[in-house]
């Protein structure tokens, strides 16, 4: 048991029907998949499973089909990549169009079973009771393994559990750990490093870490606004100037909280976002009228890695800069290869997620060395500006 859900395990999974939520919305490209990270973090729990379970029924999503099928967004072709993975025969279920029939259908088909697409079903995205009860119908208890996708009140996450037993699978499981270790419980000092583009995306996100961390490392376009509401030019820059007076709320909250909050003292700046353009080091208060920041400069990088050095926790979400063109992919590249490098000594438990982090933490040749990477997007977001997750709060056990 983990928070108060409880993992499946072998004992439990004995000789039982499972019918198990996962995230295999993979890049695809005429049927080939391009990233299979996601999957095979499912695979090693997926194999514990099929040897003791007596079948196991996948259910999945790809893409937004609106409920309506398409081969566009079949996860047909996901058959064969998983025989191979698992070493075992995989057969695949097509859209039933009377899902009544569904628990029918599925008992005749191998040890492990393919669904089609769940969102093909209107009921999917509805969080529909009925589809819940007759996906139910063809198992004897339910495993989440989604927690990317536990942020959705959806009938395979949600009203699916009020029909059986419910289980939280082990990868799910994991990434709550982490979150937990990371924001609940952690090592001190613990500090956040948030890039990316607006405040008006992550504003909860900040609010919340403020109560939770000690050191608050911001980079990346809402490092911008937080510079102007300090009266410091950022030029063409992108930048909210009708949320000045949050970064001053959000400021003055952090001071009460004892929450320090470190900004950029230098960047690297253009006229224009191009490749292999003319780029330019600014300290603050030189940034031309027509020069945009798009990175942190060394100084930054620098007082970054001091502050880093000084904490015991990390939570990491998202780039330092434009990361996506060079040059101003160096912030992100030098401090990710710097909190893997602590990361690796013992010195740092680091958990990083969300959005365009992944990338930025492969950019830097260091997602084998970050304590725990979440491959999840919106739900870790939502996650660490404290909401609560409907796929997970209906895993919780009555107290």
């Amino acid at each position: 048991m983990i928070n108060h859900y409880e993992v499946i395990d072998v004992k439990q999974a004995r000789n039982k029907k499972i019918i198990m939520r996962v995230d295999f919305n993979v890049p695809m490209q005429d049927g080939k998949i391009l990233d299979d990270t996601r999957i095979k973090r499912v695979i090693p729990g997926l194999k514990m499973l099929a040897d003791c379970a007596k079948q196991i029924f996948l259910v999945t999503h790809l893409g937004r089909p609106r409920g309506i099928p398409s081969s566009e967004f079949s996860v047909q072709p996901l058959q064969e990549y998983l025989k191979g993975a698992l070493s075992r025969n995989v057969s695949f279920t097509p859209y039933v169009d009377d899902v009544t029939k569904l628990s029918e259908i599925l008992e005749k088909k191998e040890k492990i079973c393919l669904l089609e697409n769940c969102r093909f079903y209107p009921g999917e995205e509805k969080n529909d009771a009925e589809l819940a009860r007759n996906f139910a119908k063809v198992a004897d208890i339910y495993v989440n393994d989604a927690f990317s996708c536990s942020h959705r009140a959806h009938a395979s996450i949600q009203s699916i559990t009020k029909f059986l037993p419910s289980y939280a699978g082990p990868v799910l499981a994991k990434e709550l750990a982490a979150l937990h270790s990371a924001l609940e419980n952690p090592g001190r000092p613990v500090a956040a490093f948030v890039g990316g583009a607006k405040i008006s995306t992550k504003l909860s996100v900040l609010e919340n870490l403020i109560t939770k961390v000690d050191k608050l490392l911001l980079a990346g376009g809402m490092a911008n606004t937080f510079l102007a509401s300090k009266k410091i030019p950022v030029g063409a820059s992108l930048y909210e100037p009708d949320l000045i007076q949050k970064a001053n709320m959000i400021l003055s909250l952090a001071k009460e909280k004892k929450c320090q909050i470190i900004l950029p003292i230098d960047g690297v700046v253009s006229t224009s976002l191009k490749p292999g353009g003319m780029s330019y080091l600014r300290v603050n208060g030189t940034v031309k009228d027509d020069e945009m920041i798009l990175d942190i400069g060394p100084e930054s990088i620098a007082l970054f890695k001091q502050h880093i050095s000084e904490c015991k926790t990390l939570l990491w979400n998202g780039p330092a800069g434009a990361f996506e063109i060079a040059p101003y992919d160096e912030g992100s590249k030098l401090l990710g290869e710097y909190i893997g490098k602590r990361t690796n000594s013992g010195q740092l438990i680091s958990i990083a997620g969300g959005g365009d982090t992944v990338a930025a933490v492969n950019l830097a040749g260091v997602a084998g060395e970050i304590s725990y990477l979440s491959l999840a997007g919106g739900a870790f977001l939502e996650w660490i500006e404290g909401k609560s997750l409907p796929g997970v709060e209906a895993l919780r056990l009555s107290d």
